[in-house]
């Protein structure tokens, strides 16, 4: 697809056309009305339906298919993205460009979501016609983003079918099993113009970009006093890249803030671990649940990408404020509804994504609507990094041909790919380097010689770099595959105008990426971080590896090993850990938006570019090479890049040397404003449904003792109902003479709510934000009673099938509050395997049904008769189920979210205590092992890949559904369901 930025001119154009655009933009700006135009000229009806182009995904392929998804199946989070008019899109184009040009008067000039929403958004009128259509549809709309660019809504697979003309299917590739419309979508033809995409009808995520070390070296240098080995900490790579200078004048990033994007919940514990393990002063990342993508819950594999991101972009920069922004429970939310929620909502200065998905497989109507996300963050202010890759120049790559199951096939693999959304034009894509292994062979010259105890900072000087390509010594000492993601876009096929002037740069008219590079790989050195993600333990480092960090980096005081691993997911948050420092000493308060257009110009001088970037000499990124051989490859490929002097497109244009890099950076323009911190809290972070709740919001200076002014904006929940869905307009406060100001929260439902604060600055003082997410249960009347039905199910072995369970209150005495529900089946053991899940699951495993008024509220209970969905290893570590397995019960120690997914929920767990606080260290309930001994030695749903399972047998079984309520025990009430397997 063809992008707005324009192919590189000679220079003595460049003033001119830098002149032209900045009067365009003027012009732009004059001419925008104060509300969008309204676009939609006709009735929308679904009697006259246009094709979705670009809505079909990749992988939703016949050869894959699994079968019909059930009609009920519930689908939440659903986007419908709207485009931009043409005129809106020519203006969006200019004003980006004039933001980055300092002879224009709106560079730097950054807007806020409403700016964005008034200049580039929808029209009211729209938005009302829209959720009226949908509403007419059977769908609940959930919310409007702020930026007036699409709109959520939920409903079910049925629902999904005949407003779109589709059939959603499952999918099975590579043990996992997903879900996706099977055709493209069709929509309304008076709607087509202006829908860009419908995102969130399939659960595919995009990976995390982190490989684990198999401490290969065979004659290591110096840190660990246990083994002689060497390992990168914070204090290392602080040496390596110039970044100890300014620390020590005492330049953290303070009056920064860090978004780290994740789609699985963590343990602050693990942070902790990190920071004092490191030496550092510890510090909390302020936790954000994207509103309406389920409860708080882990996935194995992501819960230690996300835990590595927050751990070494804090480290970096000690004195930023670090947001973890994420999906919950709901797998068909992932990381890119995260960097769609920060975003909307402007949290953070730069955000920082260690994911991707190889270019192929992405739908082009996803990176269309992706990419109108990132254009908005430009216009924010806001720098986004994303990590290039961790499979070379084959982006798809995913297994060797030992381990295929069911994955596209190898061919298709290995061709030349690369990782979005490294390949955005809106993007710094960050690659990866590793040190010349002589170097870390002969320790003197660059590390601290071993000692009696471990030297947790060792480094003495920069290491030279070479392309990190680990392939060779992975196959000779049988470990994988892992290289540096680096080459040629092929979405986007005009050059961005800024990619130019640097020698190596390729005239192919494409996005070539990376556009930086740092260390990356796992073992050469690799990467220390803690985490309670046991997938990446590393037990080749010790008998047993069982803990992580519990005494510094080592992982107890009986087990001595540590966790290590690599990746680009390690240097992209190192390098935003950078650029917060690089914004605090430039006086770039607000952001600095895209930075590519600076990095490239800085390049393009020689002088310049030898004294801020490490050029890298030498390596290739081919995922494939000869050495691999046939357990690795299909064949051996030539097909890579190398390395060139200047830009290449194996590490970009290298690595860098912050100290250089602050010198040469221009400063900021604009009138020095202080800093400002936001923070949020609340009289309860548990309160009841339908309860004032007290949230005081408190803005202070970074640097002396000035009290900010203003108006703080509140979005609740993602600017959603609260506000009357179309009408989505934040709520404004003004703050007291003391820098504060309060509000009171009433929730009506039950869950998890996100209140983001942010405050607007005044004359002398910078914007900031701050957010808190509150979690509301249910408020028991204490009188009356309910009634529970539910539907029978019949579904065929080895698919799955829901029943509606009916919460009925009573009306005299009148009944109000919460219910958890559990269930028990006529023959546990043999539905051992069976899973099952709750629209609304506690991480207990229980379900939540919040009654607020004299109507039935209702849930659905989903049963999965797929034995590998709920073993797969795979499966679990992509998250991409939200099932629980039938399996041995086990209870809580401590109140840390529940990893997923790990929970029983039969009659059974009433004697274990319906209010047991999720845990992600269990024990088993000894009253209940002989009824579960089937189940003993199997993990939970997610558990090993390696336990071989049956699908739980053909019969029909009686389900029996209690509810009761969740603060008085003595309110509760049973049914039953028959759940027929043929």
């Amino acid at each position: 697809m063809t992008r707005p930025f324009f192919s590189p001119m000679p220079e003595r154009f460049k003033t001119c056309a830098r002149f032209a655009l900045v009067l365009l933009a003027s012009a732009a700006t004059l001419a925008s009305a104060q509300t969008p135009a309204a676009r939609i000229r006709a009735e929308i009806s679904s009697a006259a339906v246009t094709p979705l182009q670009g809505s079909l995904h990749p992988l939703a392929q016949t050869r894959f298919d699994a079968g019909r998804v059930p009609a009920d199946q519930r689908m939440a989070g659903v986007s419908l993205v709207f485009s931009r008019s043409a005129a809106q899109q020519a203006d969006l184009e200019a004003l980006i460009t004039a933001q980055q040009n300092p002879a224009s008067p709106q560079y730097h000039q950054w807007l806020t979501p409403e700016q964005f929403a008034v200049r580039f958004g929808m029209a009211q009128s729209d938005l009302g016609k829209v959720q009226t259509w949908l509403e007419q549809q059977g769908f609940a709309v959930d919310s409007v983003a702020r930026g007036k660019n699409l709109i959520r809504f939920s409903g079910t697979a049925g629902q999904v079918e005949r407003a779109f003309q589709t059939q959603m299917h499952f999918y099975t590739l590579g043990g996992e099993k997903h879900f996706a419309p099977s055709t493209e979508l069709a929509v309304p033809s008076a709607l087509a113009p202006v829908v860009l995409a419908v995102r969130n009808l399939d659960d595919f995520r995009p990976r995390p970009m982190h490989v684990a070390s198999r401490n290969r070296r065979a004659n290591p240098a110096f840190t660990s006093n246990v083994s002689g080995s060497v390992f990168f900490s914070p204090g290392d790579i602080k040496v390596a890249y110039g970044i100890n200078t300014l620390a020590s004048a005492g330049n953290t990033g303070a009056g920064q803030s860090i978004v780290v994007v994740g789609q699985s919940a963590i343990v602050n514990t693990d942070i902790e671990n990190f920071e004092n393990a490191a030496g550092l002063v510890v510090k909390d990342p302020t936790q954000v649940l994207v509103p309406g993508s389920g409860t708080p819950q882990i996935f194995s594999g992501d819960e230690g990408e996300s835990d590595l991101d927050v751990e070494w972009s804090g480290a970096i920069a000690p004195g930023a404020n670090i947001f973890f922004v994420y999906t919950g429970s709901s797998t068909n939310f992932g990381v890119f509804d995260s960097i769609e929620y920060a975003v909307d909502e402007k949290l953070g200065n730069i955000i920082s994504v260690s994911y991707g998905a190889c270019e192929p497989q992405l739908s082009a109507g996803s990176a269309t609507a992706l990419d109108a996300i990132f254009a908005q963050a430009a216009t924010q202010g806001q720098t986004i990094l994303a990590a290039s890759g961790d499979s070379g120049s084959s982006a798809c790559y995913q297994a060797p041909p030992t381990t295929q199951n069911g994955l596209p096939p190898l061919t298709t693999q290995e061709q030349l790919a690369v990782s979005y959304p490294a390949s955005s034009q809106y993007v710094t894509g960050v690659g990866g380097t590793e040190i010349i292994s002589a170097n870390d062979a002969s320790g003197t010259q660059y590390w601290q010689a071993k000692g009696s105890s471990d030297e947790i900072v060792s480094l003495l000087q920069y290491i030279p770099e070479v392309a990190w390509n680990d392939d060779v010594a992975a196959t000779t000492a049988g470990g994988g595959l892992s290289s540096t993601g680096g080459g040629a876009s092929i979405l986007y096929t005009t050059k961005p105008s800024w990619q130019a002037g640097v020698p190596g740069i390729p005239s192919d008219s494409k996005r070539d990426v990376p556009d930086v590079s740092f260390y990356a790989s796992p073992d050469l050195p690799g990467y220390l971080f803690c985490t309670s993600d046991t997938s990446d333990w590393n037990t080749t480092q010790a008998p047993v590896q069982t803990g992580s960090c519990g005494a510094g980096f080592r992982g107890n005081s009986q087990d001595s090993s540590l966790t290590v691993a690599g990746g680009t997911s390690f240097s992209t948050p190192v390098f935003a850990g950078m650029v917060a420092i690089l914004n605090q000493v430039k006086g770039y308060v607000t952001g600095q938006g895209l930075l590519n257009p600076e990095l490239y110009t800085l390049a393009s001088n020689s002088t310049t570019y030898a004294a801020v970037f490490n050029d890298i000499p030498a390596g290739t990124n081919n995922e494939c090479p000869s050495s691999a051989g046939a357990n690795f490859c299909s064949t051996a490929s030539s097909a890579s890049y190398v390395t060139t002097a200047g830009y290449d497109q194996v590490t970009g244009l290298g690595s860098l040397n912050l100290s250089a890099l602050v010198t040469a950076w221009p400063a900021a323009t604009a009138t020095t404003l202080i800093g400002t911190t936001t923070s949020v809290s609340a009289a309860s972070l548990t309160p009841n449904t339908s309860t004032n709740d007290v949230v005081t919001i408190t803005v202070a200076s970074d640097t002396g003792s000035s009290v900010p002014t203003g108006n703080l904006t509140l979005s609740i929940d993602g600017c959603g109902t609260a506000y009357g869905v179309t009408g989505c307009t934040p709520l404004t406060v003004a703050l007291a003479a003391n820098g504060t100001a309060t509000y009171t929260a009433n929730f009506t439902t039950a869950g998890v709510h996100t209140i983001v604060a942010q405050y607007a600055g005044d004359t002398t003082h910078t914007a900031s934000t701050g957010s808190i997410s509150i979690t509301v249960g249910g408020t028991s009347s204490g009188n009356g009673t309910f009634k529970v039905a539910a539907t029978n199910i019949t579904v065929a072995r080895g698919s799955s099938g829901s029943s509606t369970i009916t919460i009925t209150p009573s009306t005299s005495p009148a009944y109000t509050g919460t219910v958890y529900l559990t269930f028990n089946t006529s023959n546990n053991s043999a539905l051992g395997n069976l899973c099952y899940s709750f629209t609304n699951t506690l991480s207990s495993g229980q379900g939540s049904v919040a009654v607020t008024g004299t109507a039935a509220a209702t849930t659905q209970l989903t049963f999965d008769t797929q034995a590998s969905d709920c073993v797969t290893t795979a499966v679990a570590k992509s998250g991409t189920r939200a099932m629980h397995r039938l399996g041995p019960v086990k209870t809580s120690q401590n109140n840390t979210p529940t990893r997923a997914p790990l929970a029983v929920a039969f009659a059974g767990l009433l004697l274990a205590g319906f209010l047991g606080r999720p845990s992600r260290k269990l024990r088993g309930l000894a009253a209940i092992v002989g009824l579960l001994a089937l189940g003993l030695g199997l993990s939970a749903c997610g558990g090993s890949s390696s336990v071989t399972v049956s699908n739980p047998p053909k019969g029909t079984y009686t389900i029996t559904v209690t509810g009761q309520d969740s603060t008085a025990a003595t309110i509760t009430a049973q049914n039953t369901f028959t759940l027929v397997i043929d």
